[in-house]
């Protein structure tokens, strides 16, 4: 198991993509805190699910959009598994509203979710790897719409475009630290965020035939590059995004 004695943060992890990084980090050995704000029937099922395969979890609930919450979950890390490696910047939310309709509000809580929540999350996490040494691994999960506009969901465009640049600039600034920063840009996934397009025969035809693979990922293959990414098979790796997106950016526009 590559991530053996390793310890993982992973924001919004009971569901979706972010469940499915949970359970790939545990399965190559590390042990797991598991962030979440809703379902914690889910998290206590994920927690069961995981000791099953023999690792070990824990859940916290806890407001990511708050520095408070993020510190509280660093220290959960510190105090049940003695330090902490690799943080997943995971959750995030989308309005899908243009520029026009947008409000006030929610432009708020998408960058509060999407993009506060990234920045402060990679500099309590750094702080922690840097107070313990060894380096770490800081890994947001950002979109191939941080490159590539969505007409039509613009502040989460704008969030994620924000996670691009935090990426490569704390990448930068924390190199000398050992510590490595990456984003992971998907493109279209098969989880609830997308239900209503995965629900209309229609639409979801329109989207495969713009993905030079054909098909929507399946959070699991979003999961394996997040693996490899906090594993030694990507010690030169920072400053960077990586997508995984099926070819789409390459293959259209404008979805």
């Amino acid at each position: 198991m590559s991530l053996q004695n390793k310890v993982a943060i992973v924001t919004g992890g009971n569901s979706g993509i972010g469940q499915a990084i949970v359970l790939e980090l545990a399965r190559q050995g590390a042990a797991v805190v598991i962030d979440y704000v809703v379902h914690p029937e889910a998290t206590e099922a994920l927690e069961q699910q995981i000791g099953k395969l023999g690792a070990r979890a824990i859940g916290v609930e806890a407001d990511i959009s708050k520095v408070a919450d993020l510190q509280r979950l660093v220290d959960a890390a510190v105090s049940r598994f003695g330090r902490l490696d690799i943080m997943v910047n995971n959750a995030g939310i989308e309005t899908r509203t243009s520029v026009l309709d947008t409000t006030e509000d929610q432009y708020d809580r998408v960058m509060e979710v999407n993009l506060k929540s990234a920045f402060f999350g990679t500099q309590i996490a750094a702080a922690q790897m840097m107070k313990q040494g060894g380096g770490g691994r800081v890994i947001n999960i950002t979109s191939v719409h941080e490159d590539w506009p969505m007409p039509g969901n613009t502040a989460y465009c704008l969030a994620k475009g924000g996670m691009r640049m935090l990426t490569r600039t704390a990448g930068v600034e924390l190199a000398p630290h050992g510590i490595l920063v990456v984003g992971v840009g998907p493109g279209a996934v098969a989880t609830p965020i997308n239900l209503s397009t995965m629900n209309d025969p229609a639409k979801l035809k329109r989207l495969d035939a713009a993905i030079p693979l054909g098909r929507m990922a399946r959070p699991e293959e979003i999961a394996s590059v997040v693996s490899f990414l906090a594993g030694e098979g990507a010690s030169y790796l920072t400053a960077t995004t990586i997508f995984a997106d099926g070819g789409i950016m390459q293959g259209s526009v404008g979805l």
